[in-house]
């Protein structure tokens, strides 16, 4: 039976993972795998969520199973956490996924189920899993322009006119906010006048927030999704709690679907109740259980903001160091991107030859777009980061 099949190339980041891993050089620095590190190199389990994982030792009876669109505390919460006070609750419906990525699939079933030949504009470049994750489920992907890897700006006007030839009902994915890879955002007054021309062309939008509370703030990082929502009759958002909760293996998140009125709610409910059970049947519990307990709980709740605004603080702080020591290793090239730059990633702006040769000649690895991850820098480790990309320059 498998006779004919040949074997795939590894994912890169995971390929990464494994060099860094073999690599014996005490002074060697990750900047590639997609995870939040403390100053010492820790992904740590956020204090609060120890505080919520006892109280579930302490007081869950039962690991029976939970219905296809999970529990319904955690889908509430977390749907006031992404859209705010909306008035067009009565118009949502969400449930529970595992993860971002398990959501952005649920939503390609739905999509292919809708309208199964309307293509998904994407972002170029985007996240390295949009891609074969959406394209795998089945749906077409066009490219819209984004970043201008010379300027590092977002082409904000080829980016209206290519989006100004799609067709009704065509679906834009969105990054809400943190954009992965570049880390450059649509400044508000850019958002709005790309929910203008949704508006204008009928389009759809999809919207991935994997990082919300990453750049400045849990409200203003829901921005784009909370401004569409006042104006569209249909979207699509995925949430991701991987970053902003510190629970990646607990694989936690939600989809949400606007739609026009609650007769339409409900159809839609049914669906992607089916699509779930046709995928994995129940979402896992144990991670969302901890966000509901934190989110319905007002001290585990202040807590959890004071832990995610010293995350956010911290990839700031490192991402303006950087920039600050390039200036002085390497004065000729202009890096101020880096400090432009919202959350955990951005480009370095380097070729990908001069990415080899740092990883081969100085133990630095990142992936060969040179997009990095500023949580792997450190105040330690910093000067001999500048000085080895002013080296390979």
């Amino acid at each position: 039976m498998f006779d004919s099949m040949k074997s795939l190339p590894a994912d890169a980041i995971l390929g990464l993972i494994a060099e860094y891993r073999n690599d014996r050089r005490n002074n060697k620095i990750d900047l590639g795998v997609g995870v939040y590190r403390t100053a010492d190199g820790q992904t740590p389990v956020l204090d609060v969520v120890k505080k919520a994982e006892q109280k579930l030792i302490d007081t869950q009876t039962s690991k029976a199973y939970i219905g296809t669109a999970g529990d319904p505390r955690f889908n509430s919460a977390m749907q006031t956490l992404v859209f705010g006070a909306a008035e067009d609750k009565p118009r949502l419906v969400t449930i529970q996924a595992p993860g971002g990525s398990g959501s952005l699939r649920v939503a390609a079933g739905l999509l292919l189920r809708a309208q199964n030949a309307a293509p998904v504009w994407v972002s170029d470049p985007t996240w390295n899993n949009h891609v074969p994750l959406l394209g795998g489920a089945g749906l077409a992907l066009q490219p819209y322009p984004y970043y201008d890897t010379e300027k590092h700006v977002i082409r904000i006007d080829a980016l209206l006119d290519t989006l100004r030839s799609a067709s009704r009902g065509d679906v834009v994915l969105l990054h809400a906010c943190c954009h992965n890879p570049s880390g450059l955002d649509p400044t508000p007054d850019e958002f709005r006048a790309i929910a203008d021309l949704i508006v204008e062309r009928e389009l759809v939008p999809l919207v991935d927030m994997a990082y919300q509370g990453f750049a400045t703030g849990l409200d203003e990082d829901a921005f784009a999704i909370r401004h569409l929502a006042g104006r569209v009759p249909e979207m699509l958002v995925s949430s991701s709690c991987s970053k902003n909760f510190g629970l990646y293996r607990d694989r936690v998140g939600t989809l949400s679907v606007l739609v026009k009125d609650t007769k339409t709610r409900d159809i839609v409910a049914s669906q992607l109740s089916n699509i779930v059970r046709t995928i994995y049947s129940v979402p896992p519990d144990h991670g969302a259980a901890v966000v509901s307990e934190i989110l319905h709980d007002d001290e585990l709740t202040r807590d959890w903001h004071v832990e995610l605004a010293a995350m956010r603080n911290r990839l700031r702080e490192m991402a303006n160091l950087l920039e600050q020591k390039l200036k002085v290793a390497a004065p000729s090239r202009d890096f101020s991107h880096l400090a432009r730059a919202a959350g955990m990633f951005c480009f370095l702006g380097i070729s990908e030859a001069q990415v080899t040769r740092l990883k081969k000649d100085y133990g630095i690895y990142m992936v060969g777009s040179s997009r990095i991850n500023v949580a792997g820098i450190t105040a330690d480790n910093v000067d001999y980061l500048a000085e080895s990309i002013a080296a390979v320059l």
